[in-house]
């Protein structure tokens, strides 16, 4: 009896002290979940704090006398085949001719993938506005250079094996963009366009495939190398396109390069020459690719609320010393880019993240700077930019 006894003091004594334990426990993981709250709270006031040092910009709406004033700058040079920066391989005497003789349909703008992106803008402002100004002018020029002849010979271009790198993978974006805002466009002439690309369209197509298969690591560079643009590009094609095949494939190989990627360094942004922001063209795409949820939990990791030195410097337009400088008059460019990526990014984030405030004022200050900046860039800007003022005025990309 006397054992029982104290058999039951003993288990009572070891039960009060797993319980205390157990408290213990349950003490430490709370003064744990208050200290990680404390910090974030903390973190997040800094993001508001950066925030709130942003100017305040009114929208810009994009007026038809707006969308002109952009469409003209592409119209007036897609038929410009002067000064030209050609990027063919030579394999004989024979394969040097004028730019025009080369690619009858994208011969102007100074070279290929600008060319491209320029016909593009001027679908989308015919588009956006069909009655507009410029509309009967932006149609004839579309239906002389969108012709079936001229995009055959640009596909038999893009078929030689000399041309294996032609224009991967920038162009190749850009073309299928453009071929999405064609397919998407409810305009006879527009499906009359549609079948004509679709020679040139499946070659890059093929070319997207067979390049970013054995791409073994991303390209992160600042400019027409960057993966990210390209695949974002090619995505949003893909889902005009209804190209399920397509759609799958750039999914894997966009988890395969990106999945597991974690504070990008983009306090190390901008590089002087750079159009395109390597860290947030990334997080663009993948906001496309991952659900909601898998996406906040990635960029959680790929720009935590934490890392301030990167927030600043994301924030932070650049200085433009020169803009007729072609190479330094990138980085007018890039206010663009950054801009549709930071409202790309904002639009999956939950409405009380500190960085969805913060994405969204920066945008708004770097596309009035960038348009500010657009009006003494000389030819060497006046030929691209427009392209990437109305792809981010218009939200392209975002319009899901």
């Amino acid at each position: 009896m006397k054992r029982c006894a104290l058999g039951g003091v003993l288990l009572a004594s070891c039960l009060a002290a797993l319980s205390a334990a157990r408290c213990n426990d349950q003490i430490v993981d709370l003064k744990q979940e208050l200290s990680a709250a404390r910090s974030r709270q903390q973190k997040a006031g800094q993001l508001m704090k950066l925030a709130a040092g942003i100017p305040e910009v009114p929208a810009d709406e994009l007026t038809s006398s707006a969308m002109d004033k952009f469409a003209l700058l592409s119209l007036d040079c897609v038929d410009r085949q002067y000064p030209n920066k050609p990027g063919d391989v030579l394999e004989k005497d024979e394969d040097l001719l004028t730019p025009k003789a080369l690619h009858p349909a994208f011969f102007g703008c100074f070279d290929w993938h600008s060319a491209v992106h320029g016909h593009w803008a001027l679908v989308k402002a015919l588009k956006t506005y069909p009655d507009g100004n410029l509309a009967v002018n932006i149609r004839d020029a579309l239906n002389r250079h969108l012709g079936r002849e001229a995009l055959e010979a640009e596909a038999r271009y893009l078929e030689r094996s000399a041309s294996d790198t032609f224009e991967r993978p920038y162009g190749y974006g850009w073309l299928l963009r453009l071929s999405a805002e064609v397919l998407t466009f409810d305009d006879p002439d527009a499906q009359a366009w549609s079948k004509n690309l679709e020679v040139l369209e499946g070659v890059i197509v093929s070319r997207v495939f067979e390049y970013f298969f054995k791409l073994s690591l991303p390209v992160r560079e600042g400019t027409h190398q960057n993966s990210a643009l390209a695949l974002a590009h090619a995505y949003d094609y893909a889902r005009a396109a209804k190209n399920d095949k397509l759609l799958v494939f750039l999914k894997k190989r966009g988890k395969d390069y990106y999945g597991d990627d974690a504070h990008c360094p983009m306090a190390f942004e901008p590089s002087g020459e750079d159009f395109i922001s390597p860290c947030l063209a990334e997080a663009d795409f993948m906001r496309r690719i991952l659900t909601p949820g898998e996406f906040r939990a990635w960029i959680d990791a790929f720009l935590p609320i934490g890392d301030l030195q990167a927030w600043t410097s994301a924030v932070k337009t650049p200085e433009v010393l020169d803009r007729k400088d072609p190479k330094i008059g990138h980085l007018i460019g890039l206010m663009f880019q950054r801009a549709w990526a930071m409202k790309g990014i904002a639009s999956v984030l939950d409405k009380n993240d500190p960085r969805r405030t913060l994405l969204v004022k920066s945008a708004a200050w770097h596309r009035r700077t960038g348009v500010g900046l657009m009006a003494d860039s000389g030819y060497g800007g006046e030929h691209w930019l427009a392209s990437f003022a109305i792809y981010l005025m218009t939200d392209t990309g975002l319009e899901d």
